[in-house]
């Protein structure tokens, strides 16, 4: 994690009180400061153990009331009536101020991290009230049923993975280090496509995959070798961000050249979900750089930050890679009268 915050004592012991009673329903945890801190344990009036039942009831009549449009806020909820008992919920809104917007957004695993992931059976990001009312629940529910429906032996092989992929073990991904307490895995093929821009490819795009927060291939093939700027721009998607990384091969005044370039583009696409994805990507970034340059061992001779694709161009590059250097003359004393 970027911001280096991690969970205080108190959150600790409160988050240990939620997950030995099944009296309590929930967490809410907020920021202060440097600590991840509790802000409420969410207990119904009903002595009744909470179960898997009760649970849009719950959050109706606890979380939602709690909940405010300017706030940021975490909720860690008891849902399942068998381990992992929990789903850590992600509350931005729209109406938050922008930091803090991404002071919660860039911690929100690390939270589940340091509690333990094996507690979380599912992590949501929400920026509406809407999404965390009972109905809303059941809306994502119906959504991922759609999404992929699986068979028992899938769904426990996809948690074998996950369990992995949170543990830092995965065999088909590595980990990036935004500090000691947050990672982000990369795979395997995409760490291997970095590393073949020093001579057997020209050009790597990468995007983040939006469920498993995994940065993967765009999906260009390996034998694409593109030789102009405005070939580069058309394998760049228009609707969602990219990274992407150009060895380019160009002669200019004569002398020929091949720096690496590299290119983070984010274009401005409608939505609430969209909002959500593209916030991954300049959290993300730093992350994919340090890669780059660390473990595949990349020299970037020049950066561009863009929104849209488009606005790449051959004079733009060419600018930064060449800049016109100012001749200026000699300054002359003018000659003194009568000579």
């Amino acid at each position: 994690m970027q911001s280096g915050i991690s969970a205080s004592q108190e959150l600790v012991a409160q988050f240990n009180t939620l997950l030995t009673s099944d009296r309590h329903f929930g967490l809410l945890v907020t920021i202060t400061g440097e600590a991840l801190t509790p802000l409420e344990l969410l207990t119904p009036s009903s002595s009744a153990p909470i179960s898997e039942a009760s649970f849009s009831h719950n959050v109706d009549a606890l979380l939602v009331p709690r909940l405010q449009e300017k706030q940021a806020v975490y909720a860690l909820l008891r849902r399942y009536d068998s381990s992992p008992y929990l789903v850590a919920a992600t509350f931005v809104p729209d109406a938050a101020p922008v930091r803090q917007k991404m002071l919660f957004a860039s911690t929100r695993l690390a939270l589940v991290r340091e509690l333990g992931s094996e507690h979380f059976r599912k992590t949501l990001f929400a920026t509406t009230v809407d999404e965390l009312t009972g109905a809303g629940f059941r809306k994502h529910d119906a959504h991922e049923a759609l999404d992929a429906p699986l068979t028992e032996e899938e769904r426990e092989l996809g948690a074998v993975k996950r369990a992995e992929q949170e543990a830092g073990r995965g065999t088909a991904t590595r980990e990036i280090h935004l500090s000691s307490s947050f990672k982000m895995p990369l795979t395997d093929d995409a760490l291997a496509a970095l590393k073949a821009l020093d001579g057997e490819r020209s050009l790597v795009v990468l995007k983040i995959n939006p469920d498993t927060e995994i940065v993967e291939l765009d999906g260009v093939p390996s034998s694409a070798s593109p030789s102009t700027i405005d070939d580069v721009v058309r394998t760049i998607s228009a609707t969602e961000p990219r990274f992407t990384f150009f060895r380019y091969a160009h002669t200019y005044n004569g002398a020929t050249s091949q720096p690496l370039l590299f290119f983070y583009t984010c274009p401005a696409t409608p939505g609430t979900k969209a909002i959500k994805f593209r916030m991954m990507y300049p959290l993300m970034k730093r992350s994919v750089l340090a890669v780059a340059t660390g473990e595949a061992g990349l020299t970037l001779d020049k950066k561009f930050e863009v929104e849209e694709p488009s606005e790449i161009s051959e004079a733009s590059v060419h600018a930064e890679l060449h800049p016109q250097t100012e001749t200026r003359k000699a300054f002359s004393r003018p000659k003194r009268p009568g000579r």
